[in-house]
C-alpha cells in the first residue's frame, strides 16, 4: 500500500508538471476536488465546461482517496493531496483557482492552512465548511446504529476520528468533547484544546487568498444544517447562527473575519439543488465558477 501511495505521488507529480508547462500564459489553474464516496469523474461536466470557455486553460482533477478511500482520517488525505498538487499551488508564474465538494472542501481548507500556496480563489460548493450535525443517508449507511444525538459517542475519541467524517462532526451539545477529541476542524479553527504549533502559519497560510466563494441552499438535504456551507452553524439550542457571530469569526482565529474586512467572502444561496447536482448545473456554474476563472 506505501508503496502504491509512492508510486502513485510520483506518477501524478510529473503529470501535473506537465500539464503547468501546456498551460495558456495568463490563465489561471483550475483544480477540482471531489466529494466523499466520488472520485475525480464527478467534475468531468464542469473540466468541459472550463475547458470551452477558456480553450488551454490548465486542469487538475485530484486523482486520490476516491470512493471508500475518501473515509479515510481528513489530515492523511490533506498530508498526500499536498504532495500531489504542491508543484500546482506553489507555482510562482500563475495564480489558482480551487473548486471543491462537499467533503472536498474541507480537505481544501487543510491545504490552504498547510501550504504556502498560490490560491487566488477557493470555490466551495456545498462544503460542510462549519461542520456537519445530521442524519444523512451516507451516515446512516456506515453507522446504522447511531444517530445524530448519539454518535459523539464515537466520532469524539481516538478511533472516531479515524473516520473523515468525525475530523468535522460538529455537536453542537458536546462542544467540550469537540475540542478535547476533533483533531481535523477544531485544529482549522484553532479551538482545539491541543495546541497547534502552527496556528499562525496556518493563519498565514490561509490568508494568501483572496476571495472565498461559498456556495449552498436550503434544498441540499445532506449537509447539515445548509447554512454550514457558508460557515454557519447550530448553537446548543440548534439555532442556526452565521458566520459573523461564531466565536472563531469574532476573535478571527484562522483569518474569515480579516479576509471579509478585504471583501473577499462572497456568498450564494441558491435553492431548488440537491446536493448531487451542485457540480451538474449550467447555472451554478456560470453564476459561482466562471466569473473567477481569469
Amino acid at each position: 500500500m506505501a508503496f502504491g501511495w509512492k508510486l502513485h505521488v510520483i506518477l501524478s507529480f510529473f503529470f501535473i508538471l506537465a500539464a503547468i508547462n501546456k498551460g495558456v500564459a495568463g490563465y489561471k489553474h483550475v483544480v477540482l476536488m471531489h466529494g466523499i464516496l466520488a472520485g475525480p469523474d464527478e467534475f468531468d461536466y464542469f473540466a468541459t465546461l472550463v475547458k470551452q470557455a477558456y480553450p488551454g486553460t490548465p486542469v487538475t482533477q485530484i486523482d486520490a482517496f476516491n470512493h471508500l478511500e475518501s473515509l479515510t482520517t481528513m489530515w492523511d488525505q490533506v498530508d498526500k493531496i499536498s504532495k500531489l498538487v504542491s508543484p500546482i499551488l506553489t507555482n510562482s508564474s500563475s495564480g489558482t483557482v480551487l473548486v471543491c465538494f462537499s467533503q472536498g472542501g474541507l480537505i481544501c481548507r487543510g491545504l490552504l492552512a498547510t501550504i504556502p500556496h498560490n490560491v487566488e480563489t477557493f470555490i466551495s460548493l456545498s462544503s460542510p465548511l462549519a461542520g456537519q450535525f445530521g442524519d444523512t443517508d451516507y451516515l446512516k449507511f456506515f453507522f446504522p446504529y447511531y444517530v445524530k444525538e448519539n454518535i459523539y459517542k464515537l466520532f469524539y475519541t481516538e478511533v472516531g476520528q479515524v473516520f473523515s467524517v468525525g475530523g468535522y462532526w460538529k455537536d453542537p451539545h458536546e462542544q467540550k468533547l469537540f475540542q478535547k477529541f476533533s483533531t481535523y476542524l477544531a485544529t482549522l479553527n484553532n479551538q482545539s484544546d491541543t495546541f497547534n504549533p502552527k496556528s499562525h502559519e496556518f493563519k498565514e497560510n490561509f490568508l494568501r487568498l483572496k476571495n472565498i466563494v461559498m456556495v449552498g441552499g436550503p434544498d441540499d438535504g445532506v449537509i447539515t444544517p445548509w447554512q454550514s456551507s457558508q460557515f454557519g452553524m447550530y448553537n446548543a439550542s440548534e439555532k442556526v447562527l452565521p458566520m459573523e457571530k461564531q466565536e472563531w469569526y469574532l476573535n478571527d482565529a484562522f483569518g474569515l473575519q480579516t479576509l471579509a474586512k478585504r471583501g473577499g467572502l462572497h456568498l450564494h444561496t441558491i435553492p431548488g439543488i440537491h446536493h448531487v447536482r451542485w457540480h451538474k448545473e449550467l447555472q451554478i456554474f456560470k453564476c459561482c465558477v466562471l466569473p473567477w476563472l481569469t
